[in-house]
């Protein structure tokens, strides 16, 4: 049983009996966030968001029109969010109009979350989401609905530094379940993370699933890094727009939207600041600092080393790269 939470996915009081009867039969472990973590198809899961992932791969018909978001957690989910919104809505929402959805919605309000809103409402309607459907997901490449896999819709993978991805993980559970996470020493966080012992992890897996299934069917499957969008955002903005059929023709509209959807921008939004979404996570949560190696404020140089020596060992051979 999880322990008392104002956050939906740190819960257990909706499940069904069929997910209690799976649960009693996985392997589990103590969690950084919650009492347990669950693993199911080879990646930990919370009790919540194991239902919603079941549910999902019962349930979601992809089209072929679809664009799914893609990424472990605390990987730059927001900003992808909003990019990828701002690019394929551009006509229908001008930026230059100043009455964008972005400036006065929360990004995670305008791109359904599969699982969660599984988790959440199991018989919403996907079929009602506006043209093209842009959705997000932390499954890993193996848990994606059959559909998905056998469609044409593309499938946006963003990638972040591992030392960047843990420090980010560390701080928002901090602020998600601080009864849970006040006993929990940052030793023990990277153990249990290079271990792959966390939520959506192993993160090693995670990613090496999508960088070979992007090598494998490059039209399918896009793997973009947080570091790349960072140091070049207009070029990586240009790539993903290719990507999913909807490219430019004005440079200034690139530079509108990376302004629009930039970290300095949205967090300063007042949608962003205050109030919580209706999982109870509260919208401050997803606005720490978005930078590239500021794990160095919160990592020693002995547990950095720890997960670069993880990070060596793991991709060893894949051709994957990270810089800091």
């Amino acid at each position: 049983m999880s322990s008392p939470s104002s956050v939906d996915y740190l819960r257990d009081e909706k499940l069904t009996q069929e997910t209690r009867d799976l649960i009693s039969s996985l392997p589990s472990e103590k969690g950084w966030l919650v009492s347990k973590i669950y693993q199911f198809q080879g990646c930990w899961h919370t009790e919540a968001l194991l239902q919603g992932i079941l549910t999902c791969q019962k349930h979601f018909e992809a089209k072929d029109s679809d664009i799914i978001l893609v990424n472990n957690p605390k990987s730059g989910t927001t900003w992808l969010k909003s990019l990828v919104f701002a690019l394929i809505n551009r006509h229908k929402f001008p930026v230059s109009s100043g009455k964008h959805p972005l400036l006065v919605t929360n990004p995670h309000l305008l791109v359904p979350f599969l699982e969660g809103v599984y988790y959440e409402s199991p018989d919403f309607d996907f079929s009602v989401l506006p043209f093209p459907r842009l959705m997000n997901t932390h499954m890993s490449h193996l848990s994606l609905p059959e559909s998905v896999k056998n469609s044409s819709c593309k499938i946006v993978y963003c990638c972040r530094n591992p030392k960047d991805m843990f420090v980010s993980l560390w701080h928002f559970g901090k602020k998600l379940a601080p009864q849970e996470t006040a006993d929990y020493p940052i030793e023990k966080a990277v153990e249990a993370f290079c271990q792959g012992k966390f939520i959506g992890g192993p993160f090693w897996d995670h990613v090496l699933e999508y960088w070979y299934a992007s090598l494998e069917n490059p039209n399918k499957v896009l793997f973009v890094t947080y570091e790349e969008l960072k140091k070049q955002t207009e070029v990586e903005v240009k790539r993903i727009a290719e990507f999913i059929g909807c490219g430019f023709t004005e440079e200034e509209e690139v530079r509108e939207i990376v302004k629009l959807c930039s970290f300095e921008s949205l967090s300063k939004l007042e949608v962003n600041r205050q109030g919580k979404l209706p999982n109870g996570i509260e919208t401050n949560a997803f606005f720490r600092k978005g930078e590239v190696g500021g794990w160095s404020d919160t990592l020693s140089e002995s547990l950095a080393e720890v997960i670069d020596r993880t990070t060596e060992d793991k991709f060893g051979g894949s051709g994957l790269r990270f810089s800091c």
